[in-house]
Formats: structure tokens, sequence, C-alpha cells
């Protein structure tokens, strides 16, 4: 398609639709040098003031925001936006189904972020959209919950901790044990002596996925605007084994399940053990279980060494759910004086022998009927409600953009240890890869050309 015919023709359409030509800063490039900074304070809520939200991504985790803001008094959700018609379909009628007021159906997100009313954003999105799209709601004003991993690699999370600080507005990323009242309740507690001194956290998650086959180049589905679904990231032919779900085994759009899953263990541990950058990072594993387009371990060890004196590790199988202390998925915490293991809500202390010394049962609730968010609804909707009353005034974000960059970087690390095959060394202050090129170039991505995120 020709770039400058489209682009006139969107800004025409826009503007009859009332939203002016502010939009125009929206568009491509994804993200300008000369973008407007907003030139007012964060708007001042007050208790009964409502607040306005667009979803953005409504296939998947998309519905989840739904069932959470919708929960909240006081926010009306204004905008559901996505590039398949059928999850812009699905979000519409599920809004409307929860609130008074239908919201409006957007395939192009950028329409909603000109619309100077909408208060904050939601970002449900493929992984090589989280940041780019949380920089540009940030330049327009917004407030932003963003899910994990908040970034596709370590210098898009170092660009949206700038963009936070320079936009002055809130960005919470979708790390919802931050919000667990139980988690809130025990950490402290290991932190203050309950287990001893701990130096070492390890870690997992396990699933039985299946082989995605070797995909064929196909038109595109008349339901997808495939070229804003690629969005900053350099175009490819569109392939039939590709959506809604196996972009996250391919480096190109994804990140594995290091940070599809293990975000959250690590975030917990990170948390637990008080570190933030490490001196050495190692992966082993590999892709075992099929031959087909899969790009990323279904199998992986990280470990991670701090200048405290401490050691993390993660243990992923995506192909393999044999139960690792009967759990699939988890953190165990080893002190000097006693273990900890940590689930989602739940946790368990043992003394040296193995004798539980206390215990909590999460009060985190699934929705079953929500086949398709996968949707803890108690975590998820701690955690959006903490968002919203952290803009409101009342509260303080439990995962700002800060600490969420920190852990999936971690994360981020690891996956280009495995990558370039060999240790990493980094520079306790700052986390970035000492005394090797090759590693360093994984730092950030390639971007197709206008779409490069700036701040």
């Amino acid at each position: 398609m020709n770039e400058s015919i489209d682009r006139r023709r969107f800004l025409k359409q826009a503007s009859t639709i009332g939203l002016g030509l502010s939009v125009a800063n929206y568009f491509n490039p994804l993200a300008r040098a000369d973008a407007p900074t907003p030139v007012t304070v964060a708007k001042k809520f007050g208790p009964n003031d409502k607040i306005t939200a667009a979803v953005i991504g409504t296939n998947s985790r998309g519905m989840a925001h739904i069932d959470c803001l919708t929960s909240l008094p006081g926010v009306e959700i204004t905008y559901i936006c996505d590039v398949d018609k059928r999850a812009l379909a699905k979000g519409v009628k599920q809004v409307a189904e929860k609130q008074p007021n239908a919201p409006q159906g957007l395939g192009d997100f950028r329409k909603a972020l000109a619309d100077p009313s909408l208060d904050v954003v939601t970002i449900a999105t493929p992984d090589h959209w989280h940041a780019p799209m949380a920089i540009m709601a940030l330049a327009a004003g917004k407030h932003v919950y963003v899910e994990k991993p908040c970034s596709h690699n370590p210098h898009e999370g170092e660009l949206l901790v700038a963009a936070a600080n320079k936009y002055q507005r809130f960005i919470q990323m979708g790390a919802q044990r931050r919000s667990s009242l139980h988690m809130r309740e025990i950490i402290p507690q290991i932190q203050s002596g309950l287990i001893g001194d701990v130096h070492f956290c390890k870690g997992w998650y396990l699933r039985n996925r299946l082989g995605i086959g070797h995909g064929k180049t196909v038109p595109v589905p008349e339901w997808l605007d495939y070229d804003l679904w690629q969005g900053p990231a350099p175009r490819r032919a569109f392939v039939d084994n590709l959506l809604h779900y196996n972009w996250h085994w391919r480096w190109h759009y994804g990140t594995g399940e290091a940070l599809n899953n293990g975000a959250h263990e690590i975030d917990v541990a990170r948390w637990v053990l008080g570190v933030t950058w490490p001196t050495r990072v190692a992966s082993n594993g590999g892709r075992y279980f099929f031959k087909d387009d899969w790009e990323t371990p279904d199998t992986q060890t990280i470990s991670w060494d701090f200048p405290e004196g401490k050691t993390l590790t993660w243990e992923g199988h995506s192909c393999r759910d044999f139960p690792i202390e009967n759990r699939s998925r988890g953190i165990m915490v080893y002190g000097t004086k006693g273990t900890a293991m940590l689930d989602g809500e739940d946790y368990i202390i043992y003394d040296p022998k193995g004798k539980i010394l206390k215990q909590a049962k999460g009060k985190e609730v699934v929705d079953p009927t929500n086949t398709v968010s996968g949707s803890g609804v108690g975590l998820d909707t701690a955690h959006v409600s903490n968002f919203i009353e952290t803009v409101r005034g009342n509260q303080q974000l439990n995962c700002p953009i800060e600490e969420g960059h920190k852990s999936v970087t971690l994360l981020h690390l690891g996956n280009i240890a495995w990558r370039v095959g060999r240790e990493l060394y980094c520079d306790p202050a700052t986390g970035h890869i000492l005394n090797d090129a090759g590693a360093m170039k994984l730092w950030q991505r390639d971007y197709e050309p206008g779409w490069e995120p700036m701040v």
C-alpha cells in the first residue's frame, strides 16, 4: 500500500469522526522526536470522577482486562481496539454486556490515543508491541497498564522507564502477584529473617504444549490488519501457523516461555531476594520435542548470580508437565533456618526438618467460564484496581515500570545467553553485558523503518 496515500486517507477519516489532526502525531513514524509532550499536568481525579479506559488487544488477556475494569466503580471502557475484526467484535460485545454504555470499536488504536478525554490504556497485544505502544500512550498523556513482559528486548525497557519519567504518567506492568495480599504479607517476613538468611531461590513453569508444524505462506485473512499487527517489527510474509498464539515462539515477535510465563515467578523471586542486576548469567536447553517453526527453547534453565552473594534459577518445560514440588509452577526460597514455597496466592513455610510452620491458601478465584483469557479473577482485579487507585491518587503502584523492567530484563539476559551459547558477565550497576559485543547486539532489535520507538 502506498504509505502517503494511506496516511492522507487515514487523516481525512480521523478528521471526519472528530478526532482532529492531532492523530497525525501517532501515525508513522511510530514515535517521533517532535511528538507532542503533554503540556498539562496529569488530570486529578476526585473520588466520584469517572476514569475512561481503552483496552487494546482482546483476543486473550484483554478479555481479563475488560472483566477487571468493568468491575471497578467509576471506570468506563470507552474504546476497544484490535487489529482482528473478530476479536474486536468479541471485546465490544463483552463490554456492552457489563456496563451501560457500549464502547467504540477501533481497528487502529492510534485513533483512541488521539482522544484527549481518554485517561488510561491497557495493553494486551503480542510482546513486540508492548513497549512501543506504551510509549505512544504515555506521549499522548495516558496512564498505562501493560501486560508482562513489558518489553521485547532490554533496550525497550530502558525506553519505557525514560518515557514514564519524561511524560509523568503512571505505568504498571501486569505482574499480578505483586498485588497478592498473601505475598505482600509473607515476603517482608522472609526478608526479616523468618527462614534465616536467604541466598538461593528457584522458580519453574511446566506445560504440555504441542508442536506448531511448518507454516505456509498464505494470503492475509480478511479479518486481520496484518500491517498494523506487525507494527514495529520488520515485515515478514503471513504464514498460517502464526496467529494467535504461536508468535510467542518466534524471536521476531515473541520472547519464549521464559518471558511468557517465567516473568511471574522471577519477579517474585527477585522481590524476595532484594536484588536488581546480576553479575553472571547462564542458560542451557533447546527445542527438543518437535521439529517445527518453534525457535525459542521448549526446555530451558537460566541461572543468575548477584553481587549480594545470592543466586536465582528458573526452569521451564513447555512440552513436559511432570510437576516439580508437586506443582506446575512456583518458587522455592531456601534459607539457613527453613524453606518457603510461594505459588500465586499460596505459601507454605517449612522448618529445617520439613515441618510446616505456617501456610496460607490463596483466595484467587479462577473463572472456569473464561476459557480465553485464563483469568485468575482475584489477582487480576486486585492488580488492575491498584493501578486505577494509583491514578486516582489513593495508592502507589505495586509494580511500577522500574520494577517490571528489572525483572523482565533478567529473563531477556537469560535468552541472550542461550541464543549466543555462552555465559554472560554483566555490569551490576546497569545490567549491561560486559566485553561481549555479539551478545550486546541482542540488547535491542531492528525495527521496520519509520516505526522505531523514541522518547
